[in-house]
């Protein structure tokens, strides 16, 4: 596949992204099509997309996996980038992936992340389903498929697996508050995933071994340690999150599920 045959489209899923938006299409100039999935916005958003002449999928998607293949079948590219609207993509960044697509073969590229709370950088100890240091975000049609979820779907992954060098910066968060408000959106998301599985919740004592081992795996496996307060935050946001999910799923059985605007 040559330079000038290697088309690039970005997809994004968005919800009521308009504060952000206008930059993160702005770090996207170096793509050949931009689509955006648009999920129940009621903000600005769409005009912002209208802007920048992007291909826009208007809808409601409860599930992360449909919501995403909306966009990917969207995109005619011969390779095909993941962005979300918190996160920004340097000019270093785009001269790699242009390089790299330009006589790869098919499969995906895990893009490594620059993740920022507020101004700080912060750059160990993030997993235990909250925040990653790379992510399989580059890829041809049919490497990457999502599973069905509302929160941190499965993924099937196929072709070579390769790596970028550039980060994708990443603004994860604003402030603690942020983080707590983040707490909250994913448990309600995986609690509902829980009680619409088949399985049985497992038991309180193997979510609080989970629990034990996200952190010390976010503290000290990941060094979360060398990021002071922050470290330590992520890692109790990261031992939190089973529990919590768990509790909610169990206490809460009849709750109704609750929108993405609550």
């Amino acid at each position: 596949m040559s330079a000038r045959s290697a088309k690039l489209s970005v997809a994004l899923c968005i919800h009521n992204e308009a504060a952000q938006l206008t930059k993160c299409l702005e770090s996207l100039s170096f793509a050949d099509e931009i689509v955006i999935v648009l999920d129940r916005c009621s903000d600005g958003s769409k005009e912002i997309a209208e802007k920048f002449d992007a291909q826009i999928v208007e809808g409601a998607w409860p599930l992360e996996g449909p919501r995403r293949h909306a966009g990917i079948a969207l995109c005619s590219g011969d390779w095909i980038l993941e962005v979300d609207a918190d996160e920004r993509a340097s000019e270093a960044l785009g001269r790699e992936i242009r390089y790299a697509i330009k006589d790869a073969e098919p499969g995906y590229f895990l893009v490594p992340f620059d993740n920022y709370i507020g101004t700080v950088r912060v750059r160990h100890g993030w997993g235990g389903s909250w925040g990653v240091m790379a992510a399989p975000r580059l890829f041809t049609p049919g490497a990457k498929k999502w599973g069905d979820a509302r929160i941190h779907p499965p993924l099937v992954l196929s072709g070579p697996k390769r790596w970028l060098k550039t980060p994708m910066t990443h603004y994860i968060d604003r402030d603690f508050a942020d983080m707590m408000d983040r707490l909250q959106r994913y448990t309600d998301a995986r609690a509902e995933d829980l009680r619409a599985s088949d399985k049985k919740l497992p038991p309180m004592i193997w979510t609080l071994r989970r629990c034990v081992s996200r952190f010390l795996k976010c503290y000290f496996a990941r060094r979360g340690y060398r990021e002071g307060r922050w470290g330590f935050a992520i890692a109790l946001m990261a031992a939190l999150y089973p529990l919590l999910s768990h509790l909610k799923a169990e206490l809460d059985r009849d709750k109704t599920p609750r929108s993405r605007d609550e």
